[in-house]
């Protein structure tokens, strides 16, 4: 049966700019381009299609496709991330940076993150467009499996949102109870999507009446008692 929009899949894929790969769900690929993240999980990620779980211009090759497909695309800016805006393109004082500012700098300014493209006395001039927008692109992708099974389609979106597969899940009934791991409150990224994935678990899983988190902290294990009778080594003099 041909992929259609709503259908939960399993995929694989590689983005490329011109001979250089930004983004890959293979891992020895990763390392190999100078792009591995030791902090993210690699392999096959679980989208559910028409989501905008990928990018646009991706997201419409996979539609009509079988699963076990694997084939390329190209995406136009339009349907990537978009074309480059050039009133996105601001002149900032240098007084403004902690250090001296340089040609491809990176910096976050009023919750933006840009980059610096020139420096012209003692203004440069920073781009806050996504460093891919205006680009045509790439991907090479498979599409491995369908997704059926509920809880295997919440683990995905945990996945996809939060990069995160140790949150244990149980479905009864109407009821999804999620076991959070210690210290995921610290998780920056977890707390930014959490809201975000309770709100797509109820509107993509029907009879899914309740949400429910719950945190378990286990008492660490106390070091070995001495053996009884056994009488402690002299100190040497």
């Amino acid at each position: 049966m041909p992929i259609q929009e709503g259908d939960f899949i399993k995929i694989s894929y590689t983005g490329r700019l011109g001979e250089s790969v930004f983004d890959t769900t293979d891992a020895d690929l990763a390392k190999e381009e100078g792009i591995h993240n030791p902090a993210a999980l690699y392999g096959p990620i679980t989208i559910r299609v028409g989501s905008r779980h990928v990018i646009p211009g991706l997201e419409e090759a996979l539609i009509g496709k079988e699963i076990g497909y694997e084939g390329d695309t190209e995406v136009a800016p339009e349907l990537g991330f978009g074309p480059h805006d050039e009133s996105l393109v601001k002149s900032v004082p240098v007084t403004q940076f902690r250090e001296k500012p340089k040609v491809g700098t990176r910096v976050e300014m009023d919750n933006r993150e840009g980059v610096v493209v020139n420096v012209i006395g003692r203004r440069a001039l920073v781009d806050f467009n996504h460093p891919l927008a205006g680009k045509t692109l790439h991907y090479h992708f498979a599409i491995e499996e369908r997704v059926e099974d509920a809880q295997e389609r919440i683990q995905g979106l945990i996945r996809l949102y939060a990069g995160r597969d140790d949150v244990e899940i149980a479905i009864n009934g109407g009821t999804v109870e999620m076991l959070l791991p210690p210290g995921i409150t610290y998780d920056r990224r977890w707390m930014l999507w959490r809201g975000r994935i309770v709100h797509e678990i109820f509107e993509y899983l029907d009879g899914i009446d309740e949400i429910i988190f719950k945190e378990a902290f286990r008492r660490p294990a106390q070091p070995e008692e001495e053996a009884a009778g056994e009488e402690p080594a002299p100190a040497e003099e």
